[in-house]
């Protein structure tokens, strides 16, 4: 996009605000966008293209305070300039070109270094039976009220967040169960789903699939394995806890549902329970592990540093929980 002889600044401008091939226009990474790209922000006006060089000083002025409004939000670094007033040449083609660029491939990204976020209050909660061995599995979603509605959320950093606690013990106290199931918990840490990306607080255990590069973009009709962690560390390293995610419809854009289902596994086969009058001093319920609870909230992206408004989810649902 250099400029050749001939060429209008109107044109040009129009070509900042609006293209939809790379590098993005405002519009089309900022507004309603497609695909990767769309925050849902109010669209910049195009101009009447003419035989003219001159545009008007406060219509560049909106373009670049837009620009500067979702480089707050994305915290990317931008040109360094000024306004511009009545008069002034235009020298800074591509300083802007550079800046939407990067603009663009942080929503595209979904805007893993906003900060403007803020977590809701717990959405949904899903617990085990009081003492279970075999698995727990509970599948979670949110629904948004149009595909562009999910598309805006999770473009501006938003995300759905998965804890899971452990509410009570197997027996009368702790089993060594409980305990494996703790590290699995401090290892999954916070469970964080975004547009391109997905991530985990905690760390340790065995990662014995991957699969953090997904995120909701990437999802299909049926579950991607977002991640299986293997207990390594606890006397029970046949333990696992796996995350996977769908959506309703299998294309970012049209999706307006996001399932997240949480399977807590005991492969563990010695899962007696001791009779009364045959316990040997040992808890009936040694074998068992206690109460486990699965919960969903949603890390929502806020105005506080750039944007004018943002998506929201439209509500939430326990699809399923099974203790077997």
């Amino acid at each position: 996009m250099a400029y050749a002889a001939g060429d209008t600044i109107d044109a040009e401008y129009n070509t900042f605000a609006n293209s939809s091939s790379s590098p993005h226009g405002y519009n089309h990474f900022a507004g309603t966008g497609s695909g990767v790209y769309g925050l849902g922000q109010t669209h910049l006006p195009v101009v009447s293209e003419s035989s003219e060089s001159t545009i008007l000083a406060s219509t560049w002025n909106n373009l670049l305070t837009a620009m500067d409004n979702i480089a707050n939000h994305t915290n990317d670094t931008m040109t360094a300039r000024t306004a511009v007033a009545a008069g002034d040449t235009i020298k800074i083609k591509a300083a802007v070109e550079t800046d939407l660029a990067t603009l663009a491939a942080s929503v595209a990204g979904g805007c893993v270094n906003a900060t403007a976020l803020t977590e809701s209050s717990e959405l949904q909660s899903q617990t085990s039976s009081t003492r279970w061995t075999g698995s727990h599995t509970v599948e979670l979603s949110v629904t948004f009220s149009s595909g562009d509605n999910l598309r805006h959320f999770f473009n501006a950093g938003g995300k759905i967040r998965i804890q899971l606690t452990r509410n009570g013990n197997g027996g009368g106290s702790a089993t060594s169960k409980d305990s494996s199931v703790d590290e699995l918990i401090t290892a999954m840490g916070n469970f964080d789903i975004g547009s391109a990306v997905s991530t985990r607080s905690g760390s340790g255990e065995t990662l014995s699939t991957d699969g953090f590069a997904n995120g909701v973009s990437d999802f299909g009709t049926g579950y991607t394995t977002i991640f299986l962690l293997t207990q390594a560390n606890g006397t029970y390293t046949s333990m696992t806890l796996k995350g996977e995610g769908k959506v309703d419809n299998g294309t970012y854009g049209t999706d307006k549902i996001v399932t997240i289902k949480m399977t807590l596994t005991d492969a563990d086969s010695g899962d007696s329970e001791f009779t009364s009058g045959n316990t040997s001093s040992v808890d009936q319920y040694a074998n068992f592990i206690g109460q486990t609870d699965f919960a969903m909230h949603t890390m929502n992206p806020t105005t506080a540093q750039g944007l004018a408004s943002v998506a929201a989810i439209a509500s939430s649902a326990a699809v399923s929980n099974t203790t077997a």
